[in-house]
C-alpha cells in the first residue's frame, strides 16, 4: 500500500460465507447438545420405570402379607375380616336357609353346634381385636407431648430491673386444649375404648364399661365426620391440580407441541397426571370406608334398631375389605421402595 495515497486503508471485513458457516455449526452444536440432554433424560426415566417394574415383579404376595401381619394393625384387619365374614354367613343362614320356604322341620344337632361355634368365634374375634388396639392412645399423646416440648416456655413482661425476662413453662392442659381436634378426639377415643375393653375382660365394672363404650362411639362418630370433611377438601385440591395438568396437556396438543418436540415436559405432565389420578383413587377408597364407618357407628350412637344386624354386618365387612386393601397397598409400596434403593 502507498503511504502517500490520499485514500484511507480499508478495514478488513469477515467473509459472509465463513461467518454463516460458523453460525450454522454453533447452532447445530447447541441443538445436538439439547437433543443429547433430552435423550439422556428419557433414558434415565426409562431406566427408573424399568427398575420400578422389576421391583414390583420381585415383591411376592407372601412377603406383603408377612409384613402386614407382623403389625398389630394388620392382624386387627385380618381378624375383622374373619369376624364379619362369619357374621355374614350367620346372617345368610338365618335369613335365607332358615326360612320356612326353604326349610322344613327343626335344625339338626350338628347345625346347632356349628352356629354356636360361629357365634363364640365372632365374640372371640371382637375381644381379640379390642386387645390388639389397646394403648393406641399413646400415638396421639406422643404427638401432643412433642408439641408441648416444642414450645415449652411462655414469655412474661420483663422484671422491674429490666435485665431479663421471666420464662414460665406452659401447663400440659393448655397444650391439650390447643391440640388439633382430630388428634384430641383420637386420644379421648382411645382412652374410652380401653376402658370398655377392660370392662369386657372383667377388670372394670360392667356399667362403667358400657358408659365408656357409648362415649367411645360418640368420639368415633365425630372423628369420622371430621375425617370426611378433610377427605372432601383434600380431594377438591387434587381434582383442581389434575384439571390444571389436563388443561396443560390439552393446550400443548392443540398448539402442536408433541412428545417429540418437548418430550421432557410431556413426560413430566403425564407422570404428574398419573400420580394425581392414583392419589384421587385412594382418596375415594378412603371416603367410601369412612362412609361405611359412619353408617355403622350411627346405629350405636342413635340407638337405631331397625335392620341393625344386617346393616352393621354389611358395612363392617365392606369397611374391613377397604381398609385391608389400603394397608396391603401401603406395605407393597414400602417393599418396592426398599428394593429400588
Amino acid at each position: 500500500m502507498n503511504p502517500h495515497s490520499s485514500h484511507h486503508p480499508r478495514t478488513p471485513r469477515p467473509s459472509v460465507v465463513s461467518s454463516s458457516s460458523k453460525y450454522e455449526v454453533d447452532t447445530y452444536g447447541m441443538e445436538a447438545r439439547a437433543q443429547e440432554d433430552t435423550r439422556s433424560e428419557e433414558d434415565s426415566d426409562d431406566e427408573d420405570e424399568k427398575a420400578r417394574t422389576e421391583a414390583q415383579n420381585k415383591v411376592r404376595k407372601e412377603e406383603i402379607w408377612r409384613d402386614l401381619l407382623t403389625t398389630s394393625n394388620g392382624r386387627d384387619k385380618a381378624f375383622k375380616l374373619m369376624q364379619y365374614s362369619l357374621r355374614m354367613y350367620l346372617l345368610f343362614h338365618t335369613t335365607v336357609l332358615a326360612s320356612t320356604v326353604l326349610r322344613n322341620g327343626t335344625r339338626s344337632p350338628i347345625e346347632t353346634e356349628l352356629l354356636k361355634r360361629c357365634e363364640s368365634a365372632i365374640a372371640g374375634f371382637s375381644l381379640t381385636r379390642k386387645c390388639l388396639i389397646l394403648f393406641n392412645w399413646l400415638t396421639p399423646l406422643t404427638s401432643i407431648m412433642a408439641q408441648h416440648a416444642a414450645v415449652p416456655f411462655s414469655s412474661e413482661a420483663p422484671s422491674t430491673s429490666g435485665s431479663s425476662r421471666k420464662r414460665k413453662r406452659k401447663p400440659l392442659l393448655h397444650t391439650l386444649l390447643h391440640a388439633p381436634p382430630p388428634v384430641l378426639l383420637e386420644l379421648i377415643n382411645g382412652l374410652s375404648d380401653d376402658v370398655y375393653t377392660f370392662a369386657r375382660l372383667g377388670l372394670i365394672g360392667k356399667r362403667l364399661g358400657e358408659r365408656a363404650g357409648r362415649f367411645s362411639d360418640m368420639c368415633w362418630f365425630v372423628g369420622t365426620l371430621v375425617n370426611l370433611v378433610e377427605n372432601t377438601v383434600e380431594r377438591s385440591v387434587i381434582l383442581e391440580q389434575q384439571h390444571e395438568v389436563e388443561s396443560r396437556l390439552y393446550t400443548d396438543s392443540m398448539t402442536g407441541a408433541t412428545a417429540k418436540s418437548n418430550p421432557a415436559a410431556s413426560k413430566t405432565d403425564e407422570k404428574e397426571l398419573a400420580r394425581l389420578q392414583r392419589q384421587d383413587y385412594w382418596i375415594q377408597i378412603t371416603r367410601l370406608k369412612l362412609l361405611m364407618d359412619l353408617i355403622f357407628v350411627s346405629y350405636n350412637v342413635f340407638r337405631m334398631k331397625r335392620a341393625k344386624s344386617q346393616i352393621q354386618t354389611f358395612t363392617g365387612l365392606a369397611a374391613a375389605l377397604l381398609s385391608t386393601v389400603k394397608l396391603y397397598d401401603r406395605h407393597k409400596t414400602t417393599l418396592v421402595k426398599a428394593l429400588n434403593q
